[in-house]
C-alpha cells in the first residue's frame, strides 16, 4: 500500500494524435495529456480491446447514470438510478455475445455511440445542442442532453502498461445537463439550475486483471465552476495519472500519484485522499455494490459510494481551493477478463 504521494512528469499535448502506430502498438507521441480530447482512438482488430462510455447525472433529488463497453466479440450494458431522498436505487443490466449493433466514436465529442440490441438500449449522439444520452430497459428509460460549455476544458490522457497494453481516456466533469428518467412508470426531472453530467471515456487494450480507484465531484459554489477528478492504483508506475482540479472551466493538473485511504470492510466509512496539493475528506451518503461473475473467468467486483467531498485542493497558481459539500463519487473496482 503506497503512504505517500509521488510526483509524476507529465507531457501536455496540444495537437491532434494517434493513439496507435500501423502496427496496432501505442503511438509513444500519443502518451500524455491534454485539455481537449485531441487523440483518435485508432484501434484495429481484437485482442483484449476495451472500448466505454459511462455517464454520471447527479441532482440534489438523483443519480442517474450508464455504461456501454465492449470487450472484443461481446458487449456489456448497465445502468442504475438512485433516489437521494429516500435511498431507493433501480439497477438495468445487459450483455451481448456477439456483439452485434455496437458501435463507439474513435474520438471523444464527434460521432455517436450505440448498443440497440439486448436488454438495455443505449445511444449517445453529439449534436448541434450537446451531447444527447438515450437509455431504454425494462426498467428505465432515460433522455438527457448535456449542454457544452464554450471553452470549458476537460481531462484527457493516455495511460502507457506497455507498446502492447494502453489506455486512453476523458474525464469530462461537471457539464450542465437536463432531461427526464422514468423509473418504473414514475418520472423524474433533471434541470439545468442544478444537475451536472460526467462522462468516463476509455479506449484501449487492457490487461487481463485491473484495481482502479475513481473519484469525482462538480459543484457550483458561490457561483464558481469546481470539479475535481481523481484517480489511482491502476495508473501507479506508469508515469500518468489522472487528477485534475477544474476551475472554472480551467484545467488544473496534479502531476502526483495520490495516496487512498478507505476501509474495504467498511464503505461507509469516510474515505481519505491525499498529495501534496490535495486534502481531501469523502463522505458516503449511499454505496452501491455489484459483484457480477461472467462466463468462467471475467469478473468484475465494485463499490461505488455517493457523498459530499470537502477539503482543499491547490491550483496551479498556489491558491487554495476550499472544497466543502462538493456532492460526488468514489470507488474501487476490480476487473478480470
Amino acid at each position: 500500500m503506497k503512504t505517500s504521494p509521488r510526483a509524476v512528469a507529465e507531457r501536455e499535448i496540444t495537437s491532434r494524435v494517434d493513439l496507435c502506430l500501423p502496427s496496432g502498438r501505442l503511438n509513444p507521441a500519443a502518451v500524455g495529456w491534454s485539455r481537449t480530447p485531441l487523440h483518435r482512438a485508432n484501434i484495429r482488430g481484437w485482442g483484449r480491446t476495451m472500448r466505454w462510455d459511462y455517464w454520471c447525472v447527479t441532482s440534489p433529488e438523483q443519480v442517474f447514470a450508464f455504461s456501454a463497453s465492449s470487450l472484443d466479440y461481446l458487449a456489456g450494458e448497465a445502468a442504475f438510478f438512485l433516489d437521494r431522498r429516500t435511498g431507493e436505487q433501480v439497477t438495468s443490466r445487459g450483455l451481448l455475445v456477439p456483439a452485434r449493433g455496437v458501435s463507439f466514436s474513435a474520438r471523444s465529442g464527434e460521432g455517436s455511440v450505440r448498443i440497440g440490441a439486448g436488454p438495455v438500449r443505449i445511444s449517445v449522439d453529439e449534436t448541434a445542442a450537446g451531447t444527447r444520452l438515450r437509455l431504454r430497459s425494462a426498467e428505465l428509460d432515460a433522455e438527457i442532453l448535456v449542454h457544452r460549455v464554450p471553452g470549458r476544458e476537460s481531462l484527457s490522457l493516455v495511460v502507457p502498461w506497455s507498446a502492447r497494453r494502453f489506455q486512453y481516456t476523458v474525464k469530462d466533469v461537471g457539464r450542465p445537463a437536463e432531461g427526464t428518467v422514468r423509473v418504473n412508470g414514475r418520472t423524474y426531472e433533471f434541470a439545468t439550475e442544478d444537475a451536472l453530467a460526467t462522462l468516463d471515456l476509455g479506449r484501449g487494450r487492457w490487461p487481463g486483471e485491473v484495481l482502479w480507484n475513481w473519484g469525482a465531484a462538480a459543484g457550483r459554489p458561490g457561483g464558481r465552476d469546481v470539479a475535481i477528478q481523481i484517480g489511482g492504483k491502476w495508473t501507479d508506475g506508469t508515469g500518468s495519472v489522472e487528477n485534475a482540479l477544474i476551475l472554472d472551466g480551467r484545467v488544473h493538473k496534479i502531476s502526483e500519484e495520490l495516496v487512498w485511504y478507505y476501509d474495504t470492510s467498511d464503505w461507509n466509512a469516510p474515505w481519505r485522499i491525499t498529495g501534496d496539493r490535495v486534502d481531501l475528506e469523502f463522505v458516503p451518503e449511499h454505496v452501491r455494490e455489484a459483484d457480477v461473475r461472467r462466463a468462467l473467468y471475467m469478473r468484475t467486483r465494485e463499490a461505488q459510494a455517493f457523498g459530499h467531498y470537502r477539503g482543499t485542493v491547490v491550483a496551479d497558481d498556489g491558491e487554495i481551493v476550499e472544497i466543502s459539500d462538493l456532492y460526488g463519487w468514489a470507488e474501487e473496482v476490480y476487473r478480470r477478463w
